[in-house]
């Protein structure tokens, strides 16, 4: 059964324009070419696009699913046509600089259009998600001639990039990593060994596949400190720069998963013939630094999957409320049966949806415009980015898993049933909260290093501008009790113990990610005036959104205060019992 897509052009431009506030972008130099004309025609081309050629391959590429082959991965039918129009129509091309062979616009743009193209087939859209990263690594970290080589062919999509991190021994631990990486006397490595959970590792869509591989060097330091970062190819490049011979990696297999089947996850095999050539990126022992700058972009990325699985399982769900008809309305004067989207619990579900989408859209999206407010040179911006990362990965993924799971549950028993496709979007979004640094590492990441950003040089620090951006707005007094909360409890944990601060970080990032989200929903519910049927839901949502998710995020200050005594009150063997 085909899902339904509609583009969300108009909810995009409204974030673009009251989150993101890119006319302001537009307003410097360098995303001058930012117009309001070229924004409508991005996002109204990406959604025809999106609509036309990906959204139709959704359910082949769950039920069919990329297989593994002895010559190397191979797609569904349709996908390396699909993915060749994608290539031909510049869309990889928006956000990357134009010196680079990109149109130079905003990443917040290029945000909408993964959005798009995520909602309409979330495991097609981790291809180019990818390749994004590995583009901002080459762009910040490889050298002059890398970038010439190889950004062109990334920018366009035409060569697909990967991030290899995992091994089978280490897990999250990176440090713990064996692969290693020998001088070949030219300037060039012989790379040697596994990687594990690589995306799109292997396909039959791109000329190229450009891997972005950690490995140790010789006599180099134990843990994170001696990891270094090496450009690796599928196939090298020919004396046109062209690709020639094969590298010898070997996909080893790809993993049998919940969901996302139409992105096959990787095991590769790095030099099994002792002839996989690598090119170091940055300095010797730079691995980390490089890694981080595609790490951090994947996790914003992250964050945007959980916003299109919730965009595309509220679709889905809308459609089959407004047509499924059962049983009378309680309390109505007739007793024939109506579509269920009039049953209060069913209305409380979709609206909860709608709410919490909207909300993790503008989070991620508020994020991605901190990205070009960076870029733009905006010292203050920079601080902001690093932190609502972890908020944008963890709460979006958060809130992904959530509406997804709703979604299921206004379909009822049909919802389980494959068929209906309702499940699919609860299976492909459950990852994302795991993958690119788990939500309990995101949590970690704000209590641990991103609240004392900024301290010693303002005083209060990047949290407490925040704080003060927030409590500037904010006009609900439900919204302005939860920014208190929020301030007190990270005052509170500054001084707490290690155990204690970690033991509360969950909580408190979803404190401060609903406070944050909260923030942003009420702008938009003071800019959407009118009586277009978009506008009033826009403030439907909002309302919603205040009355009902904002007190639920007061409800978690005690226990984000709570000691971790609970937590240890037995011994880890008991947990067996």
């Amino acid at each position: 059964m085909p899902m339904p897509f509609t583009p969300i052009t108009a909810e995009q431009r409204f974030v673009l324009d009251h989150v993101v506030r890119v006319g302001e972008l537009a307003a410097t130099e360098r995303f001058a070419a930012a117009s309001d004309d070229v924004i409508d025609a991005v996002l109204e081309g990406v959604g025809a696009f999106a609509a036309g050629e990906w959204a139709p391959l959704l359910r082949a590429g769950d039920t069919v699913g990329a297989r593994w082959t002895p010559e190397g991965v191979r797609m569904p039918d349709g996908y390396a046509e699909a993915y060749r129009d994608y290539v031909d129509g510049g869309w990889g091309t928006i956000g990357v600089p134009e010196a680079h062979g990109g149109q130079g616009l905003p990443f917040a743009i290029q945000t909408a259009v993964l959005d798009t193209l995520g909602t309409a087939n979330m495991a097609f859209a981790l291809c180019p998600t990818l390749t994004v990263g590995a583009i901002e690594a080459l762009a910040h970290h490889g050298s002059a001639e890398q970038q010439r080589l190889y950004l062109p062919h990334l920018a366009t999509g035409a060569w697909t990039g990967t991030m290899n991190l995992t091994e089978p021994q280490a897990g999250s631990d990176v440090g713990a990593l064996r692969t290693t990486a020998t001088p070949r006397g030219d300037g060039t490595w012989r790379i040697k060994g596994t990687k594990i959970f690589i995306s799109f590792g292997d396909h039959d869509m791109a000329e190229n596949i450009v891997h972005l591989v950690l490995a140790r060097t010789p006599d180099a330091p134990v843990g994170t400190k001696g990891i270094s970062l090496f450009l690796v190819p599928k196939f090298r490049l020919d004396a046109d720069g062209r690709p020639g011979a094969a590298n010898d990696v070997r996909v080893v297999s790809i993993e049998h998963k919940m969901g996302l089947h139409a992105s096959p996850t990787c095991v590769l095999s790095f030099g099994d013939h002792d002839d996989c050539v690598g090119e170091l990126i940055g300095p010797e022992h730079g691995g980390m630094r490089a890694m981080f700058t595609m790490m951090n972009n994947a996790r914003l990325n992250v964050g945007l999957q959980g916003v299109q699985a919730a965009e595309a399982a509220t679709q889905a769900a809308v459609a089959y409320a407004l047509e499924r008809v059962q049983s009378a309305r309680a309390g109505g004067t007739s007793r024939d049966a109506v579509r269920i989207v009039e049953h209060p619990d069913v209305r409380r579900m979709l609206m909860r949806m709608k709410a919490q989408t909207q909300a993790a859209r503008a989070l991620v999206y508020y994020a991605a415009g901190q990205v070009d407010r960076a870029g733009a040179g905006d010292a203050r911006a920079r601080g902001r980015l690093e932190l609502v990362t972890p908020l944008a990965k963890a709460h979006g993924t958060d809130l992904g898993n959530e509406v997804a799971s709703l979604g299921i549950q206004v379909h009822g028993g049909m919802g389980y049933i494959e068929e209906t496709g309702a499940a699919q979007f609860f299976r492909d979004v459950r990852i994302t909260s795991i993958y690119e640094g788990t939500n309990g590492i995101q949590a970690a990441d704000l209590v641990g290093r991103k609240l004392a950003l900024g301290r010693e040089a303002s005083g209060g620090g990047v949290f407490a501008e925040l704080i003060a951006d927030m409590r500037d707005e904010a006009q609900d007094a439900r919204l302005i009790a939860l920014i208190d909360a929020c301030e007190a409890t990270g005052r509170a944990l500054a001084d707490a113990s290690a155990d204690d601060r970690l033991a509360a970080s969950y909580p408190f990032l979803t404190m401060v990610s609903v406070a944050t989200c909260g923030w942003l929903m009420e702008r938009q519910g003071r800019a959407a005036t009118g009586d277009a049927p978009f506008l009033r839901m826009k403030r439907a949502c909002v309302r919603f959104y205040l009355e009902q998710i904002v007190p639920e995020a007061l409800g978690l200050v005690a226990a984000a205060q709570a000691p971790a005594d609970v937590l240890y009150a037995v011994e880890a063997e008991l947990f067996a019992e």
